[in-house]
């Protein structure tokens, strides 16, 4: 083939050689350097170059140089030594214009290290491995102590190693300090040489014994300022800057701070499972101290494919063991590592994940364990298991020797039979979290609930001596089903049932009672609970069992007005309680007394709630203790009228409680001396406006 005009101009010839021909370079391109032609060679189109391999030129350019390192470099001889740094070996500082350096990583011209004395990167290549570490340093940094890859490093890793970088420098520094120590100015005692020179003037008496302080303040304050700084780092970032702290300060101090971080990044941080094990693997290879010899492995966090754990998670595995060529293998965390995945199961909204998993793992933290798993029976509304959650709550997990229930707040207790009532959970991650409400499941029966809601009581003294504990009882039993996105109940106005019902249900409750506290597995008599008057049923064994309660734990009760208030509109039900209390006078004079000292100190919180409430059950509240039989009980009715007299200037609801007096004509009934008095005199208040 004719090569053109503008071919005939370039001077360079590539040959490629066959693989089966021997060469003196060694490589697959041979560059021909460009010579002058005759005038007879340059009117040639065609040259035969070997006969026998019927090679023939047919195309002619000039060959361009791409970049290189320096010991690929073909213009430039280049000798080869394991680690030569001494100084640049045969003509290896001579490069072209795109030798680059083995080392730097940039053009041969830009080294500044070419050929520097004990460095010398002009004698760097590929074949030795001192050089090979030497690249993977500069062009890794302190990275290079985590084996990783360049092709591993990204930028959150490059920012972590520069950050340790610095904070080993400044360490050193500040270490150097506290080694040195800091000389006191010494005190100045009578000089006891020959000269006898005044105090603080002898050389040699004053640099006797100096005292000297080792503060390590410093070190502390730097380690920590490191320390918080790496939480405001990206993961893999801060990853770095604690494992890199932890080799460090291996011989200062244990390392718990850093290896509580570091576990719960290892489960919470999405690391390529390749940088996992390479950090696990690095801290493996850090010498500690033989003291500190526990943590060497406090970094085995078992990843989250790890069989054990998956099938544990799936619930095929309930028990968190396995049995492996012979040998049991348990799933046992670390307590920090357990709250990490709980937080991460938690947020991914994972909840029957949470409850496996936490009734499967076993941890050396027994308490912090405990504390954990008394949030299942959440976990379980969150599912919406109520009847689950309601028994977790009373049976304990594995060999822990007490319940939940034993540990529950008022607090608590109310949220957890708002829940069972509704079939609604609070949105939060916490029970105690002020979150709307949604409806997860169906709520728990009303015979289940009241059980369920007593056992809980009788398992907890401090519950059962609690009268928010009651209060919220009552005020449950006596709401609806529905609940507001707040997290309010709507109140019932239950009708009063039959007289024969309420003896029924009186009769057979004490037994029940007895039951229930024995934690046997009660059944409620379906003929007394029956479905038409369930509701009045489970609200009058709560008045029985409120009854059982004064009569045993009555000196340790802090207030008895908010049970009473309780009831809301079923004052029917409230009778039916203090009726059976002025059966023994210690006990009537008891509550009595209690429920004065409450108004008495609560005069301004009654008169808004009752403004709340209105005149109608002002009007009730007043007339059920007004008409009660027992001389002392009326008092509570004449102390709460008094205190409506009063304050009649923020009352302006008390002309229509006048009103219903009138209607009621409680005027007229036999109230007794005192309760007739109080009353009319209330009513001509209103008469002569």
């Amino acid at each position: 083939m004719g090569s053109s005009k503008g071919e005939e101009e370039e001077q360079g010839v590539i040959l490629i050689s066959d693989d089966e021909t021997e060469s003196t370079l060694g490589n697959s391109v041979l560059l021909v350097d460009p010579s002058e032609k005759t005038a007879v060679e340059e009117e040639k189109t065609e040259e035969v170059v070997d006969d026998e391999c019927d090679l023939m030129v047919t195309f002619c350019k000039q060959a361009n140089v791409m970049p290189h390192a320096r010991y690929d470099c073909t213009i430039h001889p280049f000798e080869r030594t394991e680690c030569d740094t001494c100084s640049p070996l045969g003509k290896n500082a001579d490069f072209c214009s795109q030798c680059y350096c083995y080392i730097c990583d940039k053009l041969a011209s830009e080294c500044q290290n070419w050929t520097t004395p004990s460095l010398c990167h002009c004698n760097a290549h590929n074949k030795s491995k001192f050089w090979k570490d030497q690249r993977d340093f500069a062009l890794a940094g302190v990275l290079v102590m985590f084996k990783l890859e360049l092709m591993e490093i990204d930028a959150d890793l490059r920012h972590g190693g520069s950050l340790l970088i610095n904070f080993i420098q400044e360490l050193s520094v500040e270490y150097n300090k506290y080694l040195i120590g800091e000389k006191l100015p010494p005190i100045q005692h009578e000089c006891f040489c020959l000269p006898k020179l005044p105090p603080g003037q002898c050389n040699i008496c004053r640099s006797r014994n100096p005292e000297v302080v080792y503060k390590y303040s410093g070190v502390f304050a730097l380690v920590t300022r490191f320390l918080n700084q790496s939480e405001r780092e990206s993961p893999k970032a801060a990853a770095v800057m604690l494992l890199g702290a932890a080799k460090e300060l291996a011989l200062h101090k244990d390392p718990a701070l850093i290896t509580t971080q570091l576990q719960r990044m290892l489960v919470l941080c999405d690391f390529p499972k390749n940088l996992y094990e390479k950090f696990i693997n690095f801290f493996q290879s850090i010498s500690l101290p033989c003291h500190c010899f526990g943590f060497s492995n406090s970094l085995n966090v078992v990843p989250w494919d790890h069989v054990l754990l998956t099938t544990v998670l799936k619930g095929q595995n309930t028990t968190g063991q396995r049995t492996q060529k012979g040998r049991k293998i348990f799933l046992w965390e670390a307590l920090p590592v357990i709250q990490a995945r709980v937080e991460k199961l938690v947020d991914k909204m994972n909840y029957k994940e949470v409850v496996r998993y936490l009734r499967a793992v076993k941890c050396n933290d027994t308490k912090g364990l405990r504390d954990l798993r008394d949030k299942i029976p959440f976990y379980l509304c969150k599912t919406g298991d109520f009847l689950d959650a309601a028994h977790s709550l009373l049976f304990p997990v594995n060999s822990l020797a007490c319940c939940t229930a034993c540990r529950l707040t008022p607090f608590q207790f109310e949220a957890y039979l708002k829940m069972f009532r509704t079939g609604s959970v609070p949105t939060g991650k916490d029970i105690q979290d002020p979150a709307p409400w949604i409806t997860t499941g169906p709520p728990l029966k009303d015979g289940v609930l009241i059980k369920q809601a007593l056992k809980l009581l009788f398992s907890n003294l401090s519950l059962y001596r609690n009268p928010k504990c009651w209060s919220s009882l009552i005020m449950i039993l006596g709401s609806s089903r529905l609940l507001e996105k707040s997290g309010h109940l709507h109140p019932l106005s239950l009708k009063e049932p039959p007289l024969d019902f309420q003896e029924g249900v009186l009769a057979a409750s004490g037994s029940l009672l007895q039951e229930l506290k024995a934690k046997v597995n009660v059944s409620l008599p379906p003929a007394i609970f029956s479905p038409q008057l369930h509701h009045e049923a489970c609200l009058i064994l709560a008045v029985q069992a409120v009854q059982q309660m004064l009569f045993c734990d009555l000196p340790f009760l802090t207030s008895f007005l908010e049970i009473a208030l309780a009831f809301g509109k079923n004052f029917w039900a409230l009778r039916l309680l203090l009726d059976h209390l002025s059966y023994q006078e210690h006990i009537l004079h008891g509550t009595v007394n209690l429920i004065l000292r409450d108004l008495s100190r609560q005069k301004a919180t009654m008169l808004k709630l009752w403004q709340n409430l209105g005149p109608q059950y002002v009007g009730e509240f007043l007339c059920l203790f007004l008409t009660c039989r027992h001389k002392k009980m009326q008092s509570i009715g004449l102390f709460a009228l008094n205190i409506i007299t009063e304050n009649l200037h923020v009352c302006p609801w008390a002309k229509h409680l006048c009103r219903f007096f009138h209607n009621v004509g409680l005027r007229y009934l036999p109230l007794g001396t005192a309760a007739h008095h109080e009353v009319s005199k209330f009513i001509s208040i209103f008469e002569k406006l």
